[in-house]
């Protein structure tokens, strides 16, 4: 549940806490304290739909209901993230697959001193299937009963583009919301300057950052090794997972950060793209419009796509 503290400070308001497992951070310049509040409900409303770790959410009740071949009624919100999930695996041709959840929940990254059993891996894996997925109206149901949804690749986005969509209504044009790690910005800093995102230098603990962002009014997302791993036997192991072997995927990035419009969209081309690797990568998201990205391979090498400009480490969109 998001929980935390709002602090009021020369017409700013932060609010902070934890939500989806995660640190979370909005910056406000001017409104209320009605207004952080609202931002609270907000974030715990959808994590109460969207997270597969409260037994009451509409994605939990759909993985239960589906294990008996029943279907669950849910909400336009819920449908309309579950479709765009389906999209995303459209778009990778199954490479991203929101069914991954009876892999996911295999991988314990905050212990790492146990792998799952490889025999349970195989089994699991078999279920993932993003075409299993049917949809009737506001009724969904999984036609293979041992498969499980996972919105977490896409949910956090998601959430950060309702969060931007209240506050525009409540003629706030100046803030900066942080979902741990996906940044949306709404305007440009109350001075009318850019804000200027960092991007953190992968493994480095002190969380020194390799790039800055200086952009406004724009979704920044990273999907990096480097967020949730552990190392076993000098092996590292973390959580961007490969949907077809059920193992974290080994390719030679440490990073990806998409800069776009939409934070939902940045989460889930975030991983789509990490996934694909850094030549089909780059090559998918040069074909899109407004959007840009960042990938930092495992020698620390940069590459971008052309959009983007870099001068003395800082990043501009051209």
């Amino acid at each position: 549940m998001f929980s935390g503290c709002t602090k009021f400070t020369n017409n700013q308001i932060n609010v902070s806490g934890q939500y989806f497992d995660t640190a979370v951070s909005i910056t406000i310049y001017g409104g209320t304290k009605d207004v952080a509040d609202k931002c609270k409900d907000i974030c715990s409303k959808y994590e109460n739909m969207f997270s597969n770790k409260i037994d009451s959410s509409e994605i939990s009740m759909i993985n239960i209901n589906s294990a008996k071949g029943n279907w669950t009624s849910v909400s336009n919100e819920t449908l309309e993230l579950i479709k765009k999930g389906i999209e995303f695996g459209n778009i990778s041709n199954g490479l991203f697959d929101i069914t991954i959840g009876e892999v996911s929940q295999l991988w314990d990254f905050k212990d790492g001193n146990n792998l799952p059993d490889p025999a349970t891996i195989n089994e699991k894996i078999s279920n993932v299937n993003y075409k299993n997925i049917e949809i009737d109206g506001n009724n969904v149901r999984l036609s293979n009963p041992n498969a499980k949804l996972d919105l977490g690749g896409i949910a956090k986005g998601y959430i950060a583009d309702k969060l931007k969509e209240y506050l525009l209504s409540q003629n706030i044009d100046s803030a900066l919301i942080n979902l741990g790690g996906n940044v949306l910005l709404v305007g440009s800093k109350l001075d009318g300057s850019n804000f200027r995102i960092g991007i953190q230098k992968p493994f480095e603990e002190s969380g020194e950052t390799i790039l800055v962002v200086n952009t406004h009014d724009k979704s920044i997302v990273t999907s990096g090794t480097y967020e949730r791993y552990f190392y076993k036997d000098n092996k590292l192991y973390h959580h961007i997972l490969d949907t077809h072997t059920g193992y974290p995927v080994e390719n030679d990035l440490c990073s990806v950060t998409i800069i776009s419009d939409s934070s939902m969209m940045g989460d889930g081309l975030s991983t789509t793209a990490f996934l694909m690797g850094l030549n089909d990568g780059l090559n998918y998201i040069e074909s899109l419009e407004n959007t840009e990205a960042i990938f930092i391979d495992k020698d620390l090498k940069i590459h971008t796509t052309t959009g983007l400009d870099i001068n003395n480490n800082e990043v501009t969109i051209k």
